[in-house]
């Protein structure tokens, strides 16, 4: 997943960069100053910073720890790690002077401990709120500007290419880790336990932030104006409008259950034109090195267990320095679909083609669905299971693929502005749901 970039569009993203590591700095102060405990990685140093006597501040502290983390990276992965990523050592320095200069900037922000609670204790949750989404769309930048990153989650990815575990799952043992040894000094040095250095702000520092960059995510792209140079922007799009070479394509999303698969099947026969489902997966398991049984079990499958950890575990970790196998099977899928969009006419059904596809003026993008019971039905005569079984594979089924595509694209999977046409074949049919698309693609402009 390495990206070629022009010497002027680094030089633009590097000095981006140097921007949002402000805004995140600034949201992260912000949330210190509601006095419900600090985020988990803030957590050392702000404790620390508040022992009387200590003589260093929390951007001091803030460094050194950085310092450590990007010590632990160079030991850990030696040869492997990025020449570039020595910026690290010039970005904490220069995070820890931003994180003093917002503190200090936000210090008049702070709610006095002598305030009525009823009041006081809103006004800290909102200002928490408020924090932690400038926090959140200063992380969803950083993502978005794929550069470098900080220290902080540099290590828990070090770590995770070290001993081969997801990184979602080593990053919240490291923010975990964190806290707990943020309580230990709270306890050595303050002698209890003081919500306002570890409480519910910790907590919503965990959920709060991973949630809002996903939110945020989808609506940043306005950012490469900035990262990108005008001319480059240009000859990009030009490239883009003359790939497609007019071909015209029809990506097909479909409940489980509701024959999405057969009308795609048949549509793709009475055009002419070929129809590509099981073939992407096992074209992604040859180029991946992966069985096809892993590729289709994962793919188009995020379980909702697995969407609250990459909720939790949401960071600054560009999705081209850290791909999930989950990202790699999308990244890899997405390329494929757009080489067979621009080879001639056909079919793609699922695999969020028509997301993929977006940019293509000549796809035509269809939704299939169907009621439950419709769906069971299809479903029992198909696997031989029972009502109760085949209920309960659709709902496993459909949530995987609605989390898949939350991901992914920010929407909901069901949201019409997504599609040009939506079909409940259980009210058409399979046949007049083709008959429909057939329709569609004639009189499609």
């Amino acid at each position: 997943m390495n990206v070629k970039r022009s010497k002027a569009e680094w030089l633009r993203r590097y000095a981006s960069f140097i921007v949002i590591l402000f805004i995140i700095a600034f949201g992260t102060s912000l949330s210190i100053r509601a006095n419900l405990g600090s985020s988990p990685i803030s957590a050392p140093p702000y404790i620390l910073s508040l022992v009387p006597g200590m003589g260093l501040t929390m951007g001091q502290l803030t460094i050194c720890m950085h310092v450590f983390f990007i010590s632990m990276q160079v030991l850990l992965l030696r040869k492997n790690f990025e020449k570039r990523q020595y910026a690290q050592i010039l970005v904490s320095f220069l995070f820890g002077f931003y994180t003093d200069l917002t503190m200090w900037l936000t210090g008049f922000l702070q709610v006095p401990f002598d305030i009525n609670p009823m009041i006081g204790y809103p006004l800290r949750f909102v200002e928490l709120l408020i924090g932690g989404a400038i926090l959140a769309f200063g992380i969803a930048c950083e993502v978005r500007c794929d550069s470098l990153m900080l220290a902080g989650e540099g290590f828990p990815l070090a770590i995770s290419k070290t001993v081969n575990r997801d990184f979602g799952k080593v990053k919240i043992c490291t923010d975990t880790f964190l806290v707990c040894v943020g309580t230990v000094f709270m306890f050595i040095y303050f002698g209890r336990w003081s919500w306002e250095m570890v409480g519910v702000g910790t907590l919503v520092s965990m959920f709060y932030v991973g949630m809002m960059v996903r939110v945020m995510a989808p609506h940043i792209g306005w950012l490469d104006k900035i990262f990108i140079p005008k001319a480059e922007r240009t000859a990009a799009v030009a490239a883009a409008g003359d790939m497609w070479k007019g071909n015209r394509v029809i990506t097909i999303a479909r409940m489980y259950g509701s024959g999405g698969n057969a009308v795609g099947e048949e549509v793709a026969r009475r055009l002419g034109c070929p129809c590509y489902n099981r073939q992407i997966i096992d074209q992604t398991a040859r180029q991946m090195g992966y069985s096809t049984d892993f590729v289709a079990e994962t793919e188009q499958n995020i379980s909702t267990g697995r969407l609250w950890e990459l909720i939790f575990a949401d960071s600054g970790i560009p999705a081209s320095m850290n791909p999930s196998k989950e990202d790699a099977i999308y990244v890899n899928q997405s390329r494929t679909i757009r080489e067979l969009a621009h080879q001639g006419p056909c079919v793609i059904i699922g695999r969020l083609g028509n997301w993929i596809l977006r940019d293509n003026p000549h796809v035509l993008r269809v939704f299939i669905m169907s009621g439950r019971e419709f769906a069971v039905k299809q479903i029992t005569g198909k696997l031989h299971l029972t009502d109760e079984e085949a209920s309960r594979k659709i709902e496993r089924v459909n949530t995987g693929r609605a989390n898949h595509y939350r991901h992914y694209t920010g929407h909901a999977w069901t949201d019409i502005a997504d599609y040009d046409l939506v079909i409940n074949t259980e009210r058409t049919g399979i046949d007049g749901a083709v008959d429909m698309i057939l329709r569609a693609v004639k009189d499609m402009k």
